[in-house]
């Protein structure tokens, strides 16, 4: 059966830079083995699959795999699919207004809110599903340093530690002091397990020394047991991050926006907007969201 894919640059406005996605449309029929194989062939971060939802009142149910896993929730194929679906289904009202899509993920129901056209980039953002958890710490320096080929005191900035986080998919979150730790850092994959536990997706590396003067956080995620050496921007990682700067920085009450810059050290740079809503001290929702550029469209044997 042939199927109908389109590639995306999710998290840029811009061709051939954020974070590529291939989104299967029309999936019904496809068996996890099947999935696993073409998300193999595609050799993306993430390949994301099209289905009825189950509830006929929600937009799509999505299935998301790595080359090597299935995700229950993950950020950029969440803004990709949205955005895609918006301007495939109802292109004569993206410039208009808002369009809500409704994904059916396994993670849950993920509301996304589409914008764009009349010559403005397409855009996405969705509701973060659950509230980022906090994991535990990560204390052990030295095996975190030897597991990104740094030096442990790169590791920490102002009251930031390295902790362990999850929005869907526990993260590692390790603040370094400097770009110049940033740019040094490479996944020693043999080391990861024993660094950041056998249940972390990732390492999510963050500085507060940026590229451009518009973000506030400069990152890069590496997640080798998952077939992802390094990601150009990673949207539940993002999610989780929530969490992060809200234990860290202790924002006060309100609405509050992140710019998260990534993937620039892979010349694929990215830019992921993170909205925090803090009540009583505590977060009590986020929005992860950024453009998305359609790039490519075949048809895929399947």
């Amino acid at each position: 059966m042939r199927r109908t894919y389109h590639i995306l640059d999710v998290f840029t406005d811009t061709p051939y830079a954020g974070n590529p996605l291939a989104v299967v449309l029309d999936s019904q029929g496809l068996r996890p083995p099947q999935m696993q194989a073409i998300a193999r062939e595609f050799n993306l971060s993430e390949t994301v699959f099209l289905f009825d939802p189950h509830n006929p009142v929600n937009t799509a149910r999505a299935r998301i795999f790595t080359p090597r896993a299935e995700l229950p929730f993950a950020g950029h194929p969440t803004v990709g699919a949205a955005a895609l679906i918006g301007k495939l289904r109802a292109p004569e009202f993206l410039g208009r207004e808002d369009i809500l899509v409704v994904i059916e993920e396994e993670i849950g129901t993920i509301v996304c809110n589409v914008r764009g056209g009349k010559g403005q980039p397409l855009r996405a953002s969705f509701e973060i599903p659950r509230l980022p958890a906090h994991l535990g710490d990560l204390e052990n320096t030295v095996a975190i340093a030897a597991a990104l080929s740094i030096r442990p005191e790169d590791i920490g900035f102002e009251s930031h530690r390295a902790s362990l986080w999850s929005a869907g998919n526990p993260t590692a979150f390790i603040p370094l002091a400097t770009r110049d730790a940033i740019a040094r850092a490479r996944p020693n994959g043999d080391l990861f397990e024993a660094a950041f536990g056998a249940g972390a997706l990732g390492a999510f590396l963050y500085t507060s020394q940026c590229e451009r003067a518009t973000s506030d956080v400069h990152a890069r995620f590496f997640a080798p047991a998952y077939g992802i050496d390094e990601d150009p921007a990673t949207g539940s990682a993002a999610a989780a991050f929530a969490g992060v700067a809200t234990a860290f920085e202790r924002p006060e009450d309100g609405q509050h926006s992140i710019v998260i810059e990534q993937g620039f050290e892979m010349g694929r740079p990215s830019i992921i907007h993170l909205g925090v809503e803090i009540g009583a001290g505590e977060l009590v929702a986020a929005t992860v969201g950024g453009a998305v550029t359609p790039i490519a469209e075949g048809t895929l044997n399947a």
